[in-house]
């Protein structure tokens, strides 16, 4: 039968990602033919949390900050992992209690790594 390999049921979704596109697309549309352009220089000047910046725009953050950031990011993602472990647990057996006690000391070596080379310092 000719024209059987059209998947007839994903019309809908279709025509609302067509309808999404379009929505967005024309807020945005409609968003740049409409708003006030009258820029000044305290309208162009960055903004703070409210307060007057102080200083160069381009300060150097120390590499620690990132260090901390993302050691942070990978063990608490690391930690969500966890949960869903620990929901099913009872119905799950031996075998998955040892590979999240390997997962742990995984985890623990790579703290213990983190810990020894001092990334958990300020100074």
């Amino acid at each position: 039968m000719p024209g059987a390999y059209i998947p007839s049921n994903y019309l809908p979704v279709l025509i609302f990602i067509i309808i999404g596109a379009a929505f967005g697309v024309g807020a945005l549309l409609i968003g740049t033919i409409f708003r006030l352009k009258k820029p000044y220089p305290e309208k162009l000047m960055p903004y703070e949390s409210g307060v007057n910046p102080i200083g160069e725009p381009r300060y150097r953050f120390s590499i620690r900050f990132y260090i901390i950031a993302m050691l942070f990011v990978i063990f608490d993602v690391e930690a969500v992992f966890i949960y869903p472990w620990a929901v099913v647990f009872d119905k799950i057996g031996i075998y998955a209690f040892i590979e999240m006690v390997i997962f742990i000391v995984i985890l623990l070596i790579g703290y213990i790594y983190a810990w020894d080379k001092e990334a958990f310092q300020w100074d």
